[in-house]
């Protein structure tokens, strides 16, 4: 046995010699051996706790083994059992595994009954040490678990916040300024704040902070779109189509600078007179993400310079290099229409 304390041993048997010689003989191994004269007093004591183990004989009057087994296993937090059997009795030893007992110990004439016993408790009690040990180990790794996802929630959500924090401040510059280059300009900073804000918005409100569902986002993406391009003035409709795929986040991050980018440039050079529809399209194909964005607007000319600073056509193309991939433009489109195609 291991250092320690003595393992407290209930030994249920009604008959009284066998219970003190097994008293005694266990007690020379260094076992603390409490006995009960029948099922009924044992399952008494055995509800009082402080056992480590118990031992169960079969045939018992009034409450036989197999009861006994079932009443002390019905208990909270019951103790291992043992079950003592006879010899020609492998039936009844299979019905009692099965019914919980940790093992069976068939009962002979002699010392080797008492080694038999004293080996059986060395390995069920080693065994439930075992058992606590890894029960102890998983409860204290799910609450370490508990604290990370806690913790990382608490740091996404307050990146979201600076983020909200750092686009207000941006707001409130752009309504002081005169020149309405730098107000579009700052505008366009916002919109790619809160693409990237987004992301941490649906990270710090889901289990998973490794994946995000692309639908989702877009979807709380497009309409923040929506609500900073339309107006009764100039109303601009952006329909999001887009199937469920799951990418990591700071695949989603690159994805949604780019739509935000798309959608801006469409928004602004797509429809001379304002109004017009801009389609956010997300597929699968195989392996790989689809991504469209298109319009039924003017269009581009072949080789033509992107129009405004570069500085959106620049932030796209770097994006699509993150994504290891690239921004292709369908000629045979009436308008515009972006394709990216990012393997997931």
């Amino acid at each position: 046995m291991t250092d320690g304390p003595a393992p407290h041993i209930l030994y249920i048997d009604d008959d009284d010699a066998l219970r003190r010689l097994v008293a005694r003989a266990l007690g020379r191994q260094g076992y603390d051996v409490s006995s009960a004269a029948s099922g009924a007093e044992g399952v008494a004591m055995a509800a009082q706790g402080g056992f480590d183990l118990v031992a169960v004989d079969h045939y018992m009057p009034g409450m036989d083994g197999l009861e006994t087994l079932a009443a002390i296993t019905a208990l909270t937090d019951p103790p291992p059992v043992v079950y003592v059997t006879g010899s020609d009795e492998g039936r009844i030893a299979v019905a009692a595994l099965k019914a919980g007992a940790a093992d069976y110990v068939v009962k002979t004439v002699g010392e080797d009954f008492f080694d038999l016993l004293s080996a059986s408790f060395e390995q069920v009690l080693d065994r439930a040490r075992l058992e606590r040990a890894k029960a102890e180990a998983e409860a204290e790794l799910r609450a370490s678990n508990a604290r990370l996802e806690a913790m990382l929630s608490e740091v996404n959500h307050r990146v979201a916040n600076s983020l909200q924090l750092v686009s207000a401040m941006i707001g409130l510059q752009k309504g002081v300024l005169a020149d309405a280059e730098a107000r579009e300009a700052l505008e366009d900073t916002q919109r790619r704040i809160r693409a990237i804000a987004q992301v941490h918005r649906r990270l710090y409100t889901a289990n998973d902070v490794e994946l995000v569902d692309l639908r989702d986002y877009l979807s709380a993406l497009v309409e923040e779109l929506a609500e900073s391009w339309s107006s009764d003035v100039m109303p601009r409709t952006l329909t999001l189509t887009a199937e469920p795929i799951r990418v990591k986040t700071d695949r989603a991050v690159s994805i949604g600078v780019i739509v935000t980018e798309l959608v801006t440039n469409a928004c602004k050079y797509a429809y001379p007179d304002g109004r017009g529809e801009v389609r956010i399209i997300v597929s699968r194909d195989g392996d790989q993400c689809v991504l469209a964005v298109e319009d039924d607007g003017c269009g581009m000319a072949d080789g033509q310079a992107p129009q405004g600073t570069g500085l959106g056509a620049k932030l796209i193309r770097a994006m699509a290099q993150s994504l290891q991939s690239a921004v292709e433009y369908d000629p045979t489109h009436s308008g515009v229409r972006a394709v990216l195609r990012v393997p997931v």
